[in-house]
């Protein structure tokens, strides 16, 4: 190289004579032996107002656009007919028995416009009447009994103890990290989906239970049971184990529409009434001046298990009137739920919100439930029968 430029330098002609026979002894190898470089190596022509491209950049994602925009026109909609139970944003946090007064916004449908065969009423989408206008549907009793016949048919044989032992031993903490958080909304609907999703790859999903949901353990079994058609098998505090059952089929099941953005709530009455029925404003006051300067009978975590408060609750009724929950850190809505939680399944009476705390009134005619309400922290799922069949074959022999 440097030969060639001191060449190019004393004499210029020689230099030029010298290139065209570098070229012409080129082609005469092109020529000769046909050679053409691959198309790797030839590089692509560039348009000049274009930004030069790195070799190993990645391809911009498409902008976001609306879901309105994705569906075609002549879409079919989503059927609908093989989930019989209405379609709710939260099945645990929600009740069918409980009224609101008002919407706050119109009805739309969270799941998209033609996308699913049956009309938002504000609250939920009911499977009997398409054409319900009232903000709570009428529930047909035989949608009870086809959730219960589809569930059978799915489950098939119930388990016997060593599969449902090594079913529970598979899926412990240590041995795989695949599950499925269950917050603060409760079982939601898109949530069945995800879980239909983990069955494709196993036969069975751990559910982590955490914050005011844990407080009803038995409803949230029930409602997994409901809707999922499948069957718990293991409950420990708030980690459960869900078995698909023995007859389910990932190609044949039912397909779960998703909603495409959460609903607003619902107006309903103020849990907090200015007078406590049966007393006066000044009463009222007092208990309430007087719930704030109680002890705390507990302090709540964030997403923590809460199944231990009501039986604490219950049993603080019996040698006190006022009891108040510290809830500070939690949101606002968070403690809301729990106070009504609590007067439902106490029960109890609301007296404030205040300062982050629930401060609960067991009133005047208090009677400490009888029956137990919770399960129990480690669920027993022996199967009694295999004790019985093994008695009489021992009778028999």
């Amino acid at each position: 190289m440097s030969i060639l430029i001191r060449v190019t330098r004393q004499n210029p002609s020689t230099a030029t004579l010298l290139t065209r026979h570098l070229s012409s002894a080129a082609s005469k190898l092109h020529s000769s032996y046909t050679f053409k470089p691959p198309s790797s190596l030839t590089p692509e022509p560039q348009c000049p107002n274009s930004p030069p491209t790195k070799p190993n950049q990645k391809k911009p994602k498409p902008k976001y656009r609306p879901p309105s925009s994705l569906d075609p026109a002549g879409r079919k909609p989503v059927r609908s007919n093989d989930l019989p139970f209405d379609f709710r944003f939260s099945y645990t946090e929600s009740s069918p028995k409980v009224r609101p007064i008002g919407l706050r916004e119109p009805k739309y449908s969270p799941f998209g416009p033609g996308r699913l065969d049956r009309k938002w009423t504000g609250v939920c989408a009911p499977a009997v009447d398409p054409t319900v206008e009232s903000l709570e549907g009428a529930e047909d009793p035989k949608l009870e009994e086809q959730r219960k016949k589809k569930r059978e048919m799915i489950q098939g044989k119930p388990l016997t103890t060593d599969e449902r032992k090594a079913l529970v031993s598979q899926f412990e903490r240590s041995k795989t990290n695949r599950h499925v958080n269950l917050g603060r909304d409760g079982l939601t609907h898109n949530m069945l989906n995800v879980i239909h999703n983990h069955w494709k790859f196993a036969e069975a999903v751990r559910i982590k239970c955490m914050g005011v949901p844990t407080m009803d353990m038995k409803n949230i079994c029930t409602q997994l049971e409901d809707k999922t058609f499948g069957k718990v098998v293991f409950r420990h505090g708030g980690t459960l184990i869900l078995y698909r059952g023995r007859n389910y089929s990932p190609k044949k099941r039912s397909v779960v529409p998703l909603m495409l953005w959460k609903p607003h709530e619902p107006v309903y009455p103020r849990l907090i009434k200015t007078t406590i029925d049966g007393l006066s404003i000044e009463e009222t006051k007092k208990i309430r001046k007087r719930g704030l300067a109680v002890p705390a009978l507990t302090k709540l975590a964030k997403n923590g298990y809460y199944a231990f408060l009501v039986p604490m609750v219950r049993d603080a009724f019996l040698s006190c009137e006022l009891v108040r929950i510290d809830c500070e850190g939690l949101e606002r809505k968070d403690y809301k739920k729990i106070g009504c939680k609590l007067r439902d399944m106490v029960p109890c009476i609301l007296v404030t919100f205040e300062n982050e705390q629930v401060v609960v009134w067991r009133g005047k005619d208090y009677k400490p439930p009888k029956d137990g309400y919770f399960l129990k922290d480690r669920e027993s799922f022996e199967d009694n029968n295999d004790d019985l069949n093994v008695a009489q074959e021992q009778q028999a022999i």
